[in-house]
């Protein structure tokens, strides 16, 4: 076995799947991306996470990434030898390596797209829906304009239903009999995103986050999980939000000073 073998044994577990062993890695994020490595990096946001021997399956590190390439590097870091998926300056080539990620949770980036506000589209349903709960209509409406751009019919590839693409479990929660009335999928959807409102204490971008990947990925990442497909949702929601309350004649939202 070489000499640098074992510490790099560290992150194997991560990249090679079989292998175990009773680690501390690091997962750091700088903007949007994400590596592994066995030290804090400079200039990332790192969180600690150790690796148990007795460990029956390696905890998921990544997010969801699906299957992608990638390279481990070396370098020195205040006298001692790391090592990390990110390029950072003295870096060097230690290995490559192939990784698949599951997909854990549904987070998908919605089928509508930033557009113009559609009013006309099952306004009394979100009238209704936003009178019953509490939840602004320029909120709900954002949400059903990024999951199905207001279609009652639409099916997500990962099998979200109807206006507010609820998931089969969630609507059942809900007692939504039927996913494909645009009237049930949006008085799910709004008690749904009401109870996401109230557990965090009225922060929007968590709120569609959850609504998006699921609560347990909000809860494990401490806010808006990394995924590519939740933070392109998240964006386009705050976008269409804007959108909609200029539309229905609410001024635009500025910070407090």
């Amino acid at each position: 076995m070489k000499p640098l073998l074992p510490a790099v044994l560290a992150l194997l577990p991560l990249l090679m799947p079989g292998t175990a062993a009773a680690r501390t890695v690091y997962r750091c994020v700088q903007g949007n991306t994400v590596s592994l490595a066995t030290a804090p990096e400079p200039g990332s946001k790192c969180k600690a996470q150790q690796i148990d021997d007795s460990a029956v399956q390696t905890p998921n590190l990544w997010g969801n990434m699906g299957v992608f390439s990638g390279t481990l590097y070396e370098r020195e870091q205040d006298g001692q030898l790391v090592y990390s998926t990110r390029n950072l300056p003295g870096s060097r080539v230690f290995l490559k390596f192939t990784v698949s990620t599951p997909p854990g949770e549904p987070a998908h980036e919605g089928l509508g797209k930033v557009g113009a506000p559609q009013l006309n589209r099952h306004a009394k349903q979100f009238k209704a829906a936003a009178r019953a709960t509490g939840v602004d209509d320029a909120w709900l409406r954002a949400i059903a304009h990024a999951e199905s751009n207001f279609d009652a019919g639409a099916v997500s590839p990962k099998g979200a239903q109807g206006v507010m693409q609820l998931m089969p479990d969630t609507a059942t929660e809900l007692g939504v009999a039927d996913p494909l009335s645009a009237e049930q999928s949006i008085n799910g959807g709004a008690r749904y995103m009401k109870a996401l409102l109230v557990r965090y204490k009225g922060d929007r971008t968590l709120a569609a986050a959850a609504y998006n990947a699921g609560i347990g990925a909000v809860t494990r990442y401490k806010g808006v999980p990394p995924y590519a497909e939740t933070l392109t949702y998240v964006e386009k929601v705050s976008a269409l939000y804007v959108r909609y309350r200029e539309a229905m004649g609410f001024k635009a939202e500025t910070p407090a000073r």
